[in-house]
């Protein structure tokens, strides 16, 4: 007999009552080798004949439980019949289709192309979309028999629905690939546009949306349900559903922590270097460690005043106090302010509440700076608080009364000669108006009215005011502005005196205020704050020509030969001739700035003239400039003349021919001039005597022991933070001063030794956590470094592994990650001033290590392109010379970039690791290694250092037994991307 189609083939068997194996047996006869029973609809037809009456026909059904258990078709085909069905009023029918779905719903596999994977997962969603429609019926026939008094019949057939629903739901792995068609859904509307869906023929449209609205319907149905056992089934169910699309998002606090190291060092290493860093990369630093390391938002704020409490107490009086001041003031109520509009939670008032309810539990500390500041800091701060509204009036006073009840007991605060002396704080919080005011009259046009600005500007170098007004404009991110308005000023100076009827002296005074406020700034903040971003040749300014060109700063080499101390003689000449005739004169022939660059020819010239009165400390400074590169070019035994000058030049005249505010200059000169020599004098171990009248000494200068190995230095200071479990102010400087005198491999290779060494996992974490605060000194660098160079170096040297073991080894893995992670989040930002201040020495060039051009393609662009489904490229043997697609080639990353090249490097490395045949402890360490960047990730920042991994690292990750998890499969690859979500749906279909 010839059949025509599997329609006439099934009726044939049921009349001839075949068997369940026989009609097996005779399909495939009547039908062509290799034809697929899916592209022939075979689920379609056997459920189109089986449900043609009331009830379903059984021996047809048998069949299509035989082709079911036998695999003839695939799970995906089956669901998508079962979901077309539709008169749920066919009691018998609807429980048959509910039993055939129980064979399979809760161990559903594909193991075919990714194509199909998709397709089992769109075949899912349309599965889950019928049995809620299938569910809510079975509830509203159970409404209508409780009205009529027959419940029975409809309570069975709902408490069939809700229990496969349930074991549909209840496996992770099903609600993984719910995840994925969600995803395929919302993709397929985007580029079709939502009018013409996105299924394939002879699929029925199931759309999220469709799905919410369905559970929202059965909700309103069930609520009026007396059987709490089923109403609870139905929440429960719901409640699953809810979370598929917040599957990667769902992650556990760590609420049996207390203290949190690595928050309290970042805030310390901000507020002791750092001060005029952007309050928003601050605040993406702090969110990034947040997640990393999972931290209650109460116990997060709590460890930001923590570390602020203690920067207050040990900061070293003077600047560097009203530094800590401003930053614990003016700036972290500001960064809370941005962490509470990111944080996208209502309650993040409540939970700054909480923390200050922790703080004032910590009565010595909260004491210890009271005795520090002189005052109640904490009320200060609770009112800062109030003003931003991070806290409700009602809490700010509560908790002034509890912090006022606490102090009674406190030990005796400062009184007699302290009880005048108004706090820091207060003079920080009135700073601020200060320098906006300040800013404001800048603006004026200075040509008409010199004196009245100097008058402003006269008082602002008095006693601390200059400090004071610097530390708040840099915490409120002011002091660019405020730098870039002095140097406005001090270039009017250099030529708008000329035609000018005011008083010369006038000029005279303005452009020293401006030149030694400015050397401040650049000494104090470091020289970035003052360089204009875009200006070239001509246009430059003269201080910044100066201050780039002759300015001795911390790695910077000059050249006392060079052409900028060497200028035209002719005005060499004429300074030192102005120098000799009256003060007056002198002051309206002037051209400052040409003095400025004439100075260091005219040095001994000048000598003479200082001890005479020149009036100008601006000069000083400039020739002081210049003897300390001259000082560098000479041998011990003839610098002693130079410093002898420098000796003289530092000293204050005592001549009736000083100008105004000549004290107020003298104080700030003397301190440039202190900062100025510190390095020549620190490497020939000369003293020099700088008049102190009102200025703190240098903070955290000489701070390593002479005549010892850095090394040595920085093993000891290490273990010494470890001990203690948290970075102080002194040792971030320690740390700094190693990292600028060993180079940045150095650094980071032998804190990654002092790490590997640990042999007991708390404190291998609590290393970590300090080492991730203390890299944050350079964390580009060191990124670049310890993923380029140190990883791959203990990954592919076998004599290394042992070192990989546990705890090292995962406690290193957790490192790479938060390091890899910080970088990549932040380096197409600008570098934090800290890290500009250090010279920046060439790691090695990656442009070279990796070479990128079309005529000769790199190891590394072999390695991302090809196709994932070639079976002959997984096997084989030269695996690392073929490979896959990478999402970064997908979203069209910069590979010119050293950090996408080193973390595309990376990747490469470890899908190799995870392809050879050798197992070992560097498998383990890639295991721990994606393991943190799942746990790290699983809050929703996916897709940023993954996406440099190879679409096939998937497939050969899931087969490392405890990497084998639907949610780690969908945390590593890139869902945003059609191909990835076809990869993470093989993977997951083959679990």
């Amino acid at each position: 007999m010839k059949v025509v189609n599997l329609k006439q083939a099934i009726l044939q068997a049921w009349k001839e009552r075949w068997s369940d194996y026989q009609w097996a047996i005779n399909m495939k006869k009547f039908f062509p080798k290799g034809a697929t029973w899916d592209i022939l609809n075979l689920a379609d037809a056997l459920l189109e004949q089986a449900m043609i009456g009331p009830s379903p026909n059984p021996l047809i059904l048998s069949y299509l439980k035989y082709a079911i258990s036998s695999q003839m078709m695939s799970y995906s085909s089956v669901l998508t019949a079962i979901s077309k069905f539709d008169d749920f009023s066919r009691d018998l029918c609807v429980q048959a289709l509910l039993d055939i779905m129980d064979m399979f719903c809760d161990r559903l596999s594909c193991h075919g192309k990714a194509e199909e994977c998709i397709g089992l997962c769109r075949a899912l969603l349309s599965a889950l979309h019928w049995l809620l429609r299938c569910t809510a019926a079975s509830a509203e026939r159970l409404r209508e028999g409780l009205e009529a008094g027959t419940p029975a019949a409809g309570e069975k057939q709902l408490a069939m629905c809700l229990q496969r629903l349930e074991k549909t739901l209840s496996s992770t792995k099903n609600r993984a690939l719910l995840h994925i068609a969600k995803l395929e859904e919302a993709s397929l509307h985007t580029s079709q546009g939502l009018g013409q869906g996105g299924t394939r023929a002879n699929q029925p449209t199931a759309s999220w949306t469709a799905i919410e609205h369905s559970l929202l319907k059965l909700g309103e149905i069930l609520a009026n349900l007396s059987n709490p056992q089923l109403r609870s089934q139905a929440e429960q169910c719901g409640t699953l559903i809810r979370s598929i699309p917040m599957m990667l998002s769902v992650h556990v606090e760590q609420m049996n922590k207390t203290g949190f190291p690595t928050v309290h060092a970042v805030i310390l290493l901000e507020g002791t270097m750092n001060l005029t860093g952007q309050t928003q990369s601050l605040v993406e630093q702090l969110t990034m460690v947040k997640r990393m390391q999972h931290i209650p938002t109460p116990l997060f704020v709590l460890e930001i005043w923590k570390a602020c409490f203690v920067g207050l107490i040990e900061s070293p009086e003077g600047t560097e106090e009203l530094k800590w001041t401003a930053f614990t003031f003016l700036k972290i109520p500001q960064v809370l302010v941005k962490l509470k509009y990111s944080h996208g939670d209502k309650d993040f008032t409540e939970d700054v509440n909480c923390a200050f309810e922790f703080l004032l539990k910590l009565t010595p500390l909260l004491d210890k700076a009271d005795q520090r500041c002189n005052c109640d800091c904490t009320n200060f701060l609770l009112q800062e608080c109030g003003k931003q509204g991070l806290l409700s009036e009602a809490s700010v006073n509560s908790l002034m009364a509890k912090r006022k009840a606490d102090r009674e007991h406190a030990p005796q605060q400062k009184s007699g000669e302290n009880a005048n002396i108004q706090p820091n704080i207060q003079l920080i919080l009135r700073a601020e108006p200060t320098v906006t005011n300040i800013l404001k009259t800048m603006d004026a046009d200075h040509s008409k009215s010199p004196e009245g600005l100097l008058g402003v500007l006269g008082h602002m170098l008095s006693e601390k005011s200059l400090v004071l007004l610097l530390a708040a404009a840099a915490a409120t991110e002011k002091l660019k502005s405020f730098a870039r308005k002095f140097i406005n000023l001090n270039e009017f100076t250099t030529y708008g005196s000329e035609e000018s009827t005011k008083p010369a002296s006038v000029w005279a005074l303005l452009f020293d205020i401006s030149f030694l406020t400015l050397c401040h700034v650049a000494q104090t903040y470091g020289s970035e704050v003052i360089l204009s971003e875009s200006r070239t040749g001509a246009d430059v300014p003269f201080f910044e020509t100066w201050m780039q060109t002759c300015m001795p700063e911390e790695g910077k080499i000059l050249n006392p030969d060079h052409l900028c101390f060497r200028p035209d003689s002719t005005k060499v000449e004429s300074l030192v001739a102005l120098l000799n005739n009256s003060s007056e004169m002198k002051l309206v022939q002037m051209k400052w700035h040409e003095a400025c660059l004439s100075i260091s020819a005219a040095i001994l010239e000048i000598l003479n003239a200082w001890e005479n009165g020149v009036l100008v400390c601006s000069l000083a400074v400039c020739a002081v400039a210049w003897l300390v590169a001259h000082v560098r070019m000479l041998g011990l035994d003839e610098r002693e003349k130079s410093l002898q000058m420098i000796r003289q030049l530092a000293g204050p005249l005592f001549s009736e021919n000083t100008l105004q505010f000549y004290n107020e200059r003298v104080v700030i000169m003397n301190s440039i001039l202190e900062r100025l020599c510190a390095d020549v004098l620190q490497q020939t171990a000369t003293q020099i005597k700088f008049p102190s009248t009102g200025v703190d000494t240098m903070p955290y200068w000489n701070l390593l022991p002479p005549k010892r190995p850095i090394k040595e230095v920085l093993t000891d200071i290490f273990a010494k933070v470890l001990e203690k479990g948290w970075v102080d102010s002194r040792s971030i400087h320690i740390f700094h001063t190693l990292l600028h005198m060993g180079g940045v491999y150095w650094f980071c290779n032998n804190l990654i030794k002092e790490l590997l060494k640990e042999t007991r996992k708390e404190r291998a974490l609590r290393a970590v956590e300090l080492l991730y605060s203390i890299l944050c000194l350079d964390m580009q660098q060191v990124t670049l470094v310890l993923l380029g160079h140190i990883l791959p170096g203990l990954l592919t040297d076998s004599s290394k592994w042992h070192s990989l073991m546990d705890p090292p080894g995962p406690a290193l893995a957790k490192l790479a990650v938060w390091c890899a992670l910080s970088s990549y989040s932040s380096h197409k930002g600008q570098a934090s001033t800290r890290q500009k201040k250090r010279h920046r020495e060439d790691i090695e060039d990656y442009i070279s290590l990796f070479p990128l051009d079309d005529v000769q393609p790199s190891k590394l662009m072999r390695l991302l392109s090809s196709n994932e489904d070639d079976a002959n490229i997984l096997s084989s043997p030269n695996r690392s010379m073929s490979s896959s697609l990478s999402a970064s080639q997908l979203h069209t990353v910069n590979m010119r970039d050293p950090l996408n090249r080193v973390l595309a490097n990376l990747f490469l490395l470890i899908s190799s690791i995870l392809g050879s045949r050798t197992a070992g402890p560097h498998t383990q360490f890639v295991q721990w290694f994606m393991e943190e960047c799942v746990d790290c990730l699983e809050q929703g920042g996916r897709g940023s250092v993954l996406q440099f991994m190879p679409f096939t690292t998937v497939s050969e990750l899931v087969k490392v037994s405890a990497m084998s998890s639907p949610k780690v499969v969908l945390a590593i690859t890139d869902l945003s991307l059609p191909r990835g979500r076809q990869v993470a749906a093989k993977a997951i279909a083959a679990l």
